[in-house]
């Protein structure tokens, strides 16, 4: 069973998100369904136990990209292609292949940190 203090601390984090991305609650119960007063109460980490609304919610508001910063982060890939690109289509199928081989290793990376951890005796 989860604790309250750590049900406080995620709708602390997804108020703080919320007011970064400059949602208000309105916006958010309109998105997922839900009343204004029921987002308010997920925000305002008071419940005892999370509820379908805090979990969509929470889903919501981190769900939602940085749009400047998206935009930034698209820029900076653009200039490192273009510093590095010499022009040929030769070069852009290797570049492209680059970028594809770095993702894939990501995804790798990602699940083997995700893999459980067996543990003898443990059920």
């Amino acid at each position: 069973m989860e604790s309250a203090d750590g049900l406080r601390v995620e709708a602390a984090l997804a108020s703080t998100r919320a007011n970064e991305m400059g949602l208000t609650q309105d916006m958010i119960a309109r998105a997922i369904g839900a009343s204004q007063s029921q987002v308010s109460r997920a925000l305002s980490g008071k419940g005892e136990r999370r509820s379908r609304v805090f979990n969509d919610v929470c889903k919501y508001v981190f769900s939602i990209s940085d749009k400047k910063a998206d935009s930034e982060c698209s820029a900076e890939l653009l200039s490192a292609l273009q510093d590095v690109w010499d022009g040929t289509p030769a070069h852009a199928r290797a570049l492209a292949l680059v970028i594809r081989s770095l993702g894939a290793l990501n995804l790798a990376a990602r699940s083997d940190r995700a893999a459980p951890v067996k543990v003898s005796g443990a059920k």
